[in-house]
């Protein structure tokens, strides 16, 4: 009320708090009003809270840090006499003390033990009589304060570090002055600067995180409500501020690591604070992928099912799983209806041979698994046996060239050649070729030959080649015989062309001259000039691969001759042919 003072106009129902010194949770205590300095005569209610000003229900009470009262379920005490006071609520330590005055002045200035920013503070002038307003000024370090409206109470909104200083109240009453006790504000921060924190510390890229912003309020404001904002670079993260001192990232990345902070301020934004910048260490994800196989082994057969089935860990979700393959010619394709763990081939074949490897997909990163080598093994198909040669018969000495291979099989190809069920030697390729084994012809050697190929699914056996000798007594004979009819053919035409030029040279007469022919009873032998005598004719034999004949040559001085012999070659070597065949 201007002009006056009553005990009761500073008395707004504020309980007062005290702070605990530790930042664990400790006592509370309160006073009620919410002063330090009394009058002499006045009480004052204290009351203990636990932190955050909850009721406790053992309460020990200090003066003078001993032990003044203890009470169950009673959490207040009225007191009046100055001292120290202090109390411990349940198990928790004692609260800090506060010191108490009871004064035998006429006037004192009272006073909130503590102040922090943005509180608004109440300076109580009192005294024992009734104040009239014009009477009474406040000052401020030595200074009169000039005040819009002059009463009892001093207010100070929004209090700040400006207002640090030694107050007191002064009253002039007749024609002399009465001075208050001095009282020294010292404004506090509310709660210090928050420190951003992650949890974990180090998180793994494209996995959750969760964000700290840590600060403490004082025991006495501990049931004051804060808000807490958080930010990437000067984004607000979410949807706004909250009072929850928390913020979970679904998903951090690398490229999202650097300048978190966060900014802690009172409901009403009077005190508020910004942590500072914090980047966060991401680590790059490192997939650990399980990968089966069905069956166990690498090596698949040829028509066997195959099953690939894929996991990953350490790998944030949610993740797509393809399977992909590598093939002999490093060529990637990714494999049909495989978005999935499991890849299935019911029936294996010589193309699915290849790299098959995972991927793991979570919408910003590929991790790619290991490669696994499948290797597709198909059994051999049946041996083909040929003759470089190209056939059957050979002779004395001659060089005879088996070859061997199969169309379709897996290497390694081990070949194999057999003479009558006999091992002639083997070889082993890696390439499709086949293989083959030479060996001299002889007498002795003349019988079946076969081949067998094996890459250790099943040996195949070729169809088996009977190779003889070639009989040379009865090829002599018919080389004989048909040089003595060629011989006598040539000597034949030979005579015929002798006859013709003779009688050409004598006159064009005919050739049956009676005056130049003997009797036709006395026969002749036919002269022949420049032929020489019969000599026995020598077979020369061809070893051509080509062609299954036997040439016989005919040697004669004369070209004319020579030629004759040359034009009824064919004509023996298909009777050879017929009668070899």
């Amino acid at each position: 009320m201007p002009g006056s003072f009553s005990p009761c106009v500073a008395f707004t129902g504020l309980w007062l708090t005290l702070l605990v010194v530790k930042a664990a949770p400790k006592s509370v205590i309160s006073l009620q009003p919410p002063w330090t300095t009394f009058l002499e005569g006045e009480a004052v209610t204290l009351a203990c809270y636990r932190f955050g000003f909850y009721s406790p229900q053992k309460i020990k009470w200090y003066k003078e840090r001993k032990i003044l009262r203890q009470f169950q379920d009673r959490p207040t005490l009225v007191v009046h006499k100055s001292g120290d006071y202090g109390c411990q609520a349940d198990s928790l330590p004692p609260s800090m003390h506060v010191h108490l005055e009871f004064s035998k002045d006429s006037l004192v200035l009272q006073a909130p033990p503590t102040v922090f920013k943005g509180d608004s503070v109440v300076l109580r002038c009192h005294a024992k009589e009734s104040i009239e307003a014009k009477t009474l000024k406040f000052s401020k370090n030595g200074q009169d304060l000039k005040l819009p409206h002059q009463n009892s109470e001093l207010h100070i909104h929004n209090a700040n570090q400006q207002h640090n200083g030694q107050y007191k109240c002064t009253v002039k009453k007749w024609l002399s002055s009465f001075s208050s006790n001095t009282v020294r504000v010292q404004v506090q921060e509310l709660f210090p600067y928050p420190v951003l924190t992650a949890r974990p510390s180090q998180p793994i890229d494209g996995s959750p995180v969760t964000l700290t912003c840590q600060t403490q309020l004082p025991a006495q404001r501990s049931n004051a409500q804060l808000q807490f904002c958080f930010f990437r670079n000067s984004q607000l993260l979410g949807s706004g501020c909250s009072s929850s001192s928390e913020f979970r990232i679904p998903a951090i990345w690398t490229e999202e690591s650097t300048r978190y902070w966060c900014k802690a301020e009172t409901m009403n934004s009077q005190a508020g604070k910004q942590s500072t910048l914090f980047t966060i260490p991401v680590q790059r994800a490192s997939a650990d992928f399980q990968t089966r196989i069905i069956p166990a082994s690498k090596l698949v057969f040829e028509g066997q099912l195959l099953l690939l089935s894929c996991s990953v860990k350490r790998v944030p979700g949610p993740l797509t799983l393809s399977w992909y393959k590598r093939d002999m010619l490093n060529k990637e394709t990714k494999l049909p209806k495989s978005s999935e763990a499991e890849f299935k081939i019911s029936k294996v074949n010589i193309s699915d041979a290849g790299e098959y490897y995972c991927e793991a997909n979570n919408s910003r990163r590929s991790f790619v698994s290991g490669a696994v080598p499948i290797t597709v093994r198909v059994p051999v198909s049946q041996p083909a046996l040929t003759l470089s040669m190209g056939k059957t018969q050979a002779l004395e000495g001659d060089l005879i060239t088996l070859h061997c291979q199969s169309q379709r099989g897996s290497p390694c190809i081990l070949y194999e050649f057999y003479y009558e069920n006999v091992s002639l030697g083997n070889s082993s390729t890696l390439s499709g070729e086949g293989a083959s084994f030479n060996f001299s012809m002889s007498t002795e050697r003349s019988g079946n030959y076969y081949c067998t190929a094996d890459n250790g699914l099943g040996a195949q056996r070729s169809e088996a080649i009977r190779i003889s000798i070639f009989d040379m007594k009865k090829n002599r004979s018919v080389s004989v015989v048909a040089g003595m009819i060629g011989g006598l053919l040539i000597m034949a035409v030979g005579g015929f062309l002798f006859y013709y030029w003779f009688s050409r040279k004598a006159g064009g007469k005919p050739a049956s001259d009676d005056s130049r022919s003997p009797s036709d009873s006395e026969p002749q032998e036919p002269t022949y000039y420049n032929v020489p005598a019969c000599i026995e004719l020598q077979p020369v034999y061809s070893n051509d691969s080509k062609e299954d004949v036997i040439y016989t040559e005919v040697r004669r001085t004369q070209p004319r001759q020579k030629r004759a012999v040359q034009e009824s070659e064919s004509p023996r070597s298909r009777c050879q042919m017929a009668e070899k065949n």
